[in-house]
C-alpha cells in the first residue's frame, strides 16, 4: 500500500492521548501552537481507566496546575467519591494517606510548618480518575484546535536538524518536535534510543473488581501481612501485592479467577472465596528513568520517560508536573520567545524530581517486603509517622508540599510554586494565570518594577497591589507555570531580577539569554 503524506507541518507531534499528553497539547495550544495528538487507541473509554481501577490521587501541585489553567472547577468525582485506598475514619484520626501501607491521619499533620502555603491555597489532594481526566483535558484541548487522531499508532520516525517525519502504519506527519506521551512501553524512547535505566520488580500487583462470596473474612482497607500486601474496599475492589519478584505479571498469563482467589487467600492468609471475577489487570514496582528527557528534536514526559510502583500514586502527578515543565518552554521556544537553551532546563528540573520520586517508591517497597529486616523498619517508621513532626514530613512528600527546583536564586521561595495571594480587591494570582503568562507581581506599585515589565509585555503580566497575606515579600517574578523565578523581601535587586527575566524570557528590545 503507498503510504499518504500529510502536508502540515505541525509545531508540535505528540504521542498519546493521556493525560500526560493531552495537558502538554493544551499547554501549547494556550499560546497558539499548532498541534497533533496520534494516539494508538481507538476508544478513549476504557473500564481500567474509570472508578474503581482508575482512581488517581492529585497532589498539590497537579491541583494548583488545573487551578491555574481554570480546569479544576470541572472535576467533580472529588466531590463525591471517597478514596477507597483509606480507611474508614472521622474528625481528627481521619487517615488521609500513607507510606507504604502505614496510615498518616490529619489531625497529625502541622500545616503552619508548610510556611508559603496560604490560607487560599487549593487543596493539598484531591481523588479523580484517568477517564475523567482524559475528558476534561481533550475538551480542553479541542476547544484550543488540537487534532487528536485516534487509531493511531506510532510506528517510526526519523528527525533532521528542522523537523521530525513521524510514521503510523502507512502514513507520515510532519513536525518540528515530537513529544513521546506514550506510556511505560514508549515506542518513541525505544526508536530515540533513549537508555531506561532502574531496577527490577519484587512483586506482582493485582488489581480487581470481583465478587466475593464472604468479605467479612478479610479485614477493611489496607492490610500489609507477612507475605505481602492486600486491599479491600468499595465492595469487591481489591489490590493485592504478592513478592514473587514480578514473575506473574512477566509471565503475561491469563489472570483467572482461580489464580486471584489462590493469591488472595495466601496473602490474606484467609479460606475466603471468590464467586466471580468480572475485571483484573497486573502491575509490578519495576522502577526505571530515562537518562535523559531529549534527543535532538524528541522529548519524552510522563510513564514513557519513568516508571515505578503506584504506592501513594505519584506517578500521574510525576508526569502532569512533567507536561506543565516542558509545555510552556516548548511554546516559548517555537514562538522565539526564548532561545532553545531554555529547553535544557526541562531535564535539569524534572529529572532530579523523577528520582526522587523513584527512591520514595522503592523505599516503600523495602519496609513492605515479606522479611524480619523489614518488618523492623517498618515498625520504626510506623512510630515515626505516628507523631506529629512525621506526619507532617510524609504528608508534605506525598502531596509534593516541598517541590522545589533548584534555580540557583539566592532567595529561599525562588524554584517553589508561587503561593496563591489574594490581593485586596479579592483577586487571587491563580486565577491570573491562565493566559500561560508568566506574572511580575509588584506588592509595592513600584514604577521601576512596571517599565522594567513592559519590556517583556508579551511574555509577561505586571500585576500591582497590597495582598491580604505577603509573607514579607516586596515583589516576585512568577514563570508561566507557576514556579517562583525571582523574589525580593525589600527595595528590588534590578540585577537580580534581570538575570532571572533574562533566564527564563526574551525582552522586547532583544535581551537574549546567553546560550
Amino acid at each position: 500500500m503507498k503510504a499518504t503524506q500529510n502536508h502540515s507541518i505541525y509545531d508540535v507531534i505528540i504521542s498519546g492521548a493521556g493525560p500526560v499528553g493531552l495537558f502538554v497539547a493544551c499547554e501549547l495550544a494556550l499560546v497558539k501552537c499548532s498541534v497533533l495528538i496520534l494516539e494508538k487507541a481507538e476508544d478513549p473509554i476504557s473500564p481500567l481507566k474509570q472508578l474503581p481501577f482508575g482512581i488517581r490521587g492529585l497532589s498539590a501541585p497537579t491541583i494548583e496546575a488545573l487551578y491555574r489553567r481554570g480546569l479544576l472547577k470541572d472535576l467533580e468525582i472529588h466531590k463525591r467519591v471517597k478514596n477507597p485506598h483509606q480507611n474508614a475514619g472521622q474528625g481528627a484520626r481521619r487517615q488521609v494517606g500513607h507510606f507504604a501501607g502505614i496510615p498518616f491521619h490529619d489531625g497529625d499533620i502541622d500545616k503552619s510548618q508548610w510556611t508559603y502555603r496560604l490560607q487560599g491555597a487549593t487543596d493539598t489532594s484531591l481523588i479523580s480518575e484517568i477517564q475523567e481526566l482524559e475528558t476534561l483535558l481533550a475538551r480542553r484541548a479541542e476547544a484550543l484546535g488540537v487534532v487528536i487522531k485516534r487509531g493511531l499508532a506510532v510506528t517510526g520516525f526519523h528527525q533532521t536538524a528542522d523537523e521530525v517525519t513521524v510514521q503510523s502504519g502507512d502514513q507520515s506527519f510532519k513536525g518540528k518536535w515530537l513529544v513521546g506521551c506514550d506510556g511505560a512501553r514508549s515506542v518513541v524512547r525505544k526508536i530515540g534510543g533513549f537508555e531506561f535505566a532502574g531496577t527490577e520488580p519484587e512483586f506482582t500487583g493485582y488489581t480487581a473488581k470481583v465478587d466475593i462470596a464472604d468479605p467479612e473474612k478479610l479485614s477493611p482497607g489496607r492490610n500489609v501481612t507477612p507475605i505481602g500486601m492486600y486491599l479491600q474496599s468499595q465492595p469487591g475492589y481489591l489490590m493485592i501485592q504478592d513478592f514473587d519478584g514480578g514473575a506473574f505479571h512477566s509471565s503475561e498469563k491469563p489472570i483467572t479467577l482461580e489464580h486471584i482467589q489462590e493469591v488472595l487467600r495466601r496473602v490474606s492468609n484467609t479460606d475466603v472465596t471468590i464467586n466471580t471475577l468480572h475485571i483484573a489487570t497486573t502491575w509490578t514496582d519495576r522502577a526505571r528513568q530515562a537518562t535523559t528527557y531529549r534527543n535532538g528534536r524528541v522529548f519524552l514526559a510522563g510513564d514513557a520517560a519513568h516508571i515505578h510502583a503506584p504506592l501513594g500514586g505519584q506517578g500521574l502527578n510525576l508526569g502532569l508536573g512533567d507536561a506543565m515543565n516542558l509545555g510552556w518552554k516548548l511554546a516559548a521556544t517555537i514562538q522565539e520567545k526564548a532561545p532553545e537553551s531554555l529547553l535544557d532546563s526541562y531535564y535539569a528540573e524534572r529529572h532530579p524530581i523523577g528520582v526522587q520520586v523513584l527512591d520514595w517508591s522503592r523505599a516503600q517497597v523495602a519496609i513492605m517486603k515479606p522479611n524480619p529486616q523489614a518488618r523492623a523498619l517498618n515498625t520504626i517508621l510506623r512510630d515515626l509517622i505516628d507523631t506529629r513532626d512525621g506526619a507532617t514530613y510524609f504528608a508534605g512528600r506525598v502531596w509534593g508540599i516541598f517541590t522545589q527546583y533548584d534555580l540557583g536564586g539566592h532567595h529561599p521561595l525562588v524554584g517553589h510554586s508561587a503561593p496563591n495571594f489574594e490581593l485586596e480587591d479579592g483577586t487571587r494570582i491563580g486565577e491570573l494565570m491562565q493566559s500561560g503568562q508568566g506574572i511580575l507581581l509588584d506588592f509595592g506599585m513600584n514604577a521601576s518594577l512596571k517599565a522594567f515589565a513592559s519590556e517583556y509585555s508579551d511574555q509577561m503580566k505586571y500585576v500591582s497591589g497590597r495582598a491580604k497575606e505577603q509573607l514579607g515579600l516586596s515583589a516576585v517574578l512568577i514563570r508561566p507555570d507557576g514556579t517562583i523565578a525571582w523574589a525580593s523581601d525589600s527595595d528590588p535587586d534590578y540585577s537580580e531580577l534581570q538575570k532571572a527575566a533574562v533566564q527564563w524570557f526574551i525582552c522586547n528590545s532583544g535581551i537574549k539569554r546567553k546560550s
